[in-house]
């Protein structure tokens, strides 16, 4: 959205042990901040908000030293670890009514910052959400690059509405963040929200680069969880599976039941034993799958129908 004067830029980093990290994640963004205020694209009001979410090390003092030493670094301090998602929202929230626009980045700096300048003549021309595409994944290994591959097609496959290789970088407007604050869900999948927010987007795309420093927080089993969690909150499209399945199984017992009554009216004994324990154990496999799926949709209503707040706050600066 254009403004007459250069827009407050806020920019939210998710913080999770991240002290190795954040004093050179910052002073890149804060050098990022000066070229735009600078060109007179950005105000020299703009800031960044950290968000701790829960750390075991030194995170939270690593920030209260940063923002002692500049102003234009704040912080946020969730009471205990609520995951990346929820630790996002609050800085966004914060930011809300504070900014023209606000720009999400993680503190390992594999997002390249200096598309935040990109984002924001992008919005400078009329966007009011950015996203931040991947141009290469070359740093990342094979195996990673693998299963996100996967996981971007699974998602399509489910029927998600998402952008390909975009994460959670991004830029939005401040009308945007007001929209995205309406959305009060506990289960909390912010990359498939912002596209139903609906309003004018733009690409910036980027090459991915190494971590600055300190180890991932998305390990193979949290990426599948994070995966199961997109789909579920999203898309009911695994219980209609569940149904097309059964429909499958019972035409295939059906002639199943023909073959067996052709072959005994024939005077043929039909022999099966091992096939027959097969197949209990392959539908007993499959209830439980369903039961598992089911029972996560449960879970979501289950923790949605509660309203509980999705963080708390436990110290500001």
């Amino acid at each position: 959205m254009k403004t007459p004067t250069p827009p407050v830029i806020a920019i939210v980093v998710p913080c999770f042990n991240e002290e190795q990290a954040l004093p050179v994640t910052v002073r890149r963004l804060l050098e990022v901040t000066e070229r735009m205020a600078a060109e007179g694209i950005a105000s020299a009001e703009s800031y960044i908000i950290c968000v701790d979410d829960g750390s075991r090390d030194n995170t939270w003092l690593t920030i209260a030293n940063l923002h002692a030493s500049d102003p234009r670094v704040r912080g946020v301090a969730l009471a205990h670890n609520r995951g990346h998602q929820y630790a996002l929202l609050a800085g966004l929230m914060e930011a809300e009514g504070k900014c023209d626009a606000a720009v999400s980045i993680d503190a390992d700096l594999q997002d390249d910052p200096e598309a935040i300048v990109e984002m924001v003549r992008a919005f400078n021309s009329g966007a009011e959400i950015v996203y931040g595409v991947r141009r290469s994944r070359e740093t990342d290994t094979w195996f990673k690059r693998t299963t996100a591959r996967s996981f971007y097609k699974l998602q399509k496959a489910m029927g998600l509405d998402t952008v390909y290789d975009h994460a959670d970088y991004r830029l939005m407007s401040e009308r945007a963040l007001r929209l995205l604050a309406d959305y009060g869900e506990s289960n909390l999948f912010i990359r498939g929200i912002i596209p139903q927010i609906g309003l004018s987007t733009a690409i910036v795309t980027y090459d991915r680069h190494r971590r600055v420093a300190g180890e991932s927080k998305y390990p193979l089993a949290k990426m599948i969880s994070f995966s199961v969690d997109g789909i579920t909150s999203f898309s009911a499209r695994p219980l209609k599976m569940i149904f097309f399945i059964g429909l499958g199984l019972l035409l295939a017992d059906i002639g199943m039941a023909l073959y067996v009554l052709g072959s005994y009216l024939s005077g043929h004994t039909v022999a099966g034993w091992t096939s027959l324990m097969l197949s209990v154990w392959f539908l007993g496999s499959l209830i439980l799958i369903a039961l598992g799926i089911v029972g996560v949709y449960v879970g979501k209503i289950f923790t949605e129908v509660k309203h509980r707040p999705r963080y708390a706050v436990r110290e500001r600066i």
